[in-house]
């Protein structure tokens, strides 16, 4: 933190940058009081002293946004990591600064507006292609008014600088206009027409998420959880297999091996939708506890601004934070350093209303073209000791739509994903009818219940009545709540497959069945579940039959049903 006196006017959120001898460090006002500013550095301020000069820029904290922006790693700052590796080495010289987007870069441009056209911002001047999307060229988000459109340029190739546009105002004042422009990370993008209500579940193929506790397109949910229970796994399975068209990684503050394995292992995964690299579809956000603490807390907002310009051009776009709870914590040391009064665990007292303020950027909306978007927010939590009563924790359940908590115990036992299916919860709907869900939980519940008592008076204290329905739960818990994600077959469970499996289930769950003792119910159930188990690695619909409405099974699917159908009959009780 630097106090700086000014000469001149400045806005919240400006950007300046200190001149440290040779170096210029990126700084951003945080506060004005009348003549003097106070910044938070984004560099180590080792060297700066008393009489420095800083230049402002009028400009606040922006990022670039055009074609390119697929397959890039940046850190919190936007700068891409990978040219200031090529730039400066392993260890990064401070203050250096790269452009976020490539200006030598060809892009094949096709117009689509006239000479003559009136447009106005977020109008589409004609598009690129950028992997395997129609990347619009835009009117930048922040010219306001109308304008008419004077040239435009022929199909070619053009770099993101050169001219593809000249646009008059209606002071007859003539614009010109290229590929990219800057937007304000922490200003939501909301050029669209009307915002809805969250109602299409985004669907991620993890059978408890969909199933149990689904994600609307467009909402918001938080995977908190103790360290090792998961969270980063769930999010690289739920990145891969989720129906969205972009995912967007904001690694803020986790571990530096923990990104550095996410940043080699995205490029080797292999997109199911297109067969090529993840990574042509995804921007990951970088910014790890080992990197600047005043980055950290911008990072987020880099991420939620990348991912809202995807969803202008009409795309479905995840954004996956991990997690807030570093993010909160650089606020907490940002706070400290302004010498505000503190709130609870000394983080500052307008934690909620922030953590509010950005899972607010998510939504459906329906755009000026009649397309629809959405961006769906997803962030980790990671409170100490796994307590769940701490304040971003908190926070952050008072307004995200879904909580998936995860249980240091079912860790430790080894059932992933862990998610807790008695303390989570959902407020969207899903593809699943409620009566059947309900069946489920309800025999979870119970399953509970017994186990908590089988602790204190022993199986032998407990009917056998009592003991089916724990062996039910336990049933349920095995084949269907726990999934080996590494696994092409059972790491990715189409939603046709969920219900029809599910289905299988809830009759077994539902039925009354002639088991003589404890020990001939614990076999019978015991069987059934390797036998389940052996049905949900086995392919179900042929590859390209998933997306069906119909219910099409593999020979080898139906064979093993078969099976398991004539196991149950034979053990069912009379009616």
């Amino acid at each position: 933190m630097i106090t700086v006196d000014v000469d001149g006017e400045v806005i919240q959120n400006e950007i300046g940058y200190v001149q440290a001898g040779e170096e210029h460090l990126k700084s951003e006002i945080v506060r004005i009081d009348r003549n003097t500013v106070f910044m938070q550095v984004f560099e180590d301020t080792k060297g700066v002293r008393v009489g420095d000069e800083v230049e402002f820029t009028d400009r606040m904290l922006s990022v670039e946004l055009g074609p390119g922006l697929l397959s890039m790693v940046y850190d919190g700052l936007q700068n891409p990591l990978n040219e200031l590796a090529e730039n400066y080495g392993f260890f990064m010289e401070r203050g250096a600064i790269v452009d976020s987007l490539d200006r030598s870069e060809k892009w094949e441009f096709t117009p689509t507006a006239e000479v003559g056209d009136t447009v106005e911002a977020a109008d589409k001047l004609g598009h690129v292609p950028e992997g395997i999307f129609e990347h619009p060229i835009f009117v930048p988000f922040r010219m306001s008014g109308e304008y008419t459109v004077e040239s435009i340029a022929d199909p070619g190739e053009y770099t993101i600088e050169e001219t593809i546009a000249e646009v008059s105002d209606e002071h007859g004042q003539t614009h010109e206009l290229n590929m990219y422009f800057r937007w304000p990370v922490k200003e939501a993008i909301d050029l669209y027409d009307q915002q809805q209500v969250p109602h299409e579940p985004m669907i991620t193929q993890t059978r408890i998420i969909d199933s149990f506790f689904p994600v609307a397109k467009g909402g918001t949910y938080c995977i908190p959880g103790p360290f090792g229970s998961g969270k980063t796994v769930l999010q690289q399975v739920t990145s891969r297999f989720a129906e969205v068209d972009v995912v967007v990684i904001a690694a803020c503050g986790e571990r530096a091996g923990e990104v550095v394995e996410t940043i080699q292992e995205f490029p080797e995964l292999e997109d199911p939708r297109t067969g090529k690299s993840l990574m042509e579809r995804t921007i990951i956000i970088c910014n790890t506890s080992s990197m600047p603490v005043a980055a950290r807390e911008s990072s987020v907002y880099t991420a939620v601004t990348l991912g809202e310009y995807y969803r202008q051009l009409g795309l479905d776009v995840l954004l996956l934070a991990d997690s807030t709870s570093r993010w909160a914590q650089a606020m907490r040391e940002l706070s400290g350093r302004l010498e505000e009064i503190p709130g609870e665990e000394a983080f500052p007292a307008y934690l909620e209303s922030r953590i509010a303020q950005f899972y607010e950027r998510a939504g459906y909306v329906e755009l000026g073209n009649g397309e629809n978007g959405s961006l769906t927010i997803g962030g980790t939590v990671s409170p100490a000791g796994g307590n769940f009563e701490e304040p971003v924790t908190q926070s952050t359940l008072k307004v995200v739509g879904a909580f998936h908590g995860l249980s240091r115990d079912r860790a430790n036992q080894r059932r992933y994903p862990a998610i807790h299916p008695l303390d989570s919860w959902t407020k969207y709907s899903g593809m699943i009818d409620d009566e059947k869900i309900q069946v489920g939980r309800d025999i979870l519940e119970k399953g509970d219940e017994v186990n908590q008592m089988m602790k204190v008076v022993g199986e032998e204290g407990t009917t056998l009545e009592d003991y089916i329905i724990y062996l039910k739960s336990e049933f349920l818990d095995n084949v269907y709540l726990q999934q080996d994600s590494f696994d092409n077959i059972e790491g990715r469970t189409s939603l046709q497959r969920q219900k029809y499996v599910y289905g299988l289930i809830v009759e077994i769950l539902e039925a009354d069945f002639d088991l003589e003792d404890k020990a001939n119910a614990r076999d019978f159930f015991n069987r059934l579940r390797q036998m389940f188990t052996d049905l949900n690695y086995t392919r179900m619909e042929p590859e390209e039959e998933r997306d069906s409405d119909e219910i099409i099974k593999t020979k080898e699917f139906q064979e093993q049903e078969d099976e398991i159908m004539s196991f149950i009959e034979e053990h069912l009780a009379d009616a």
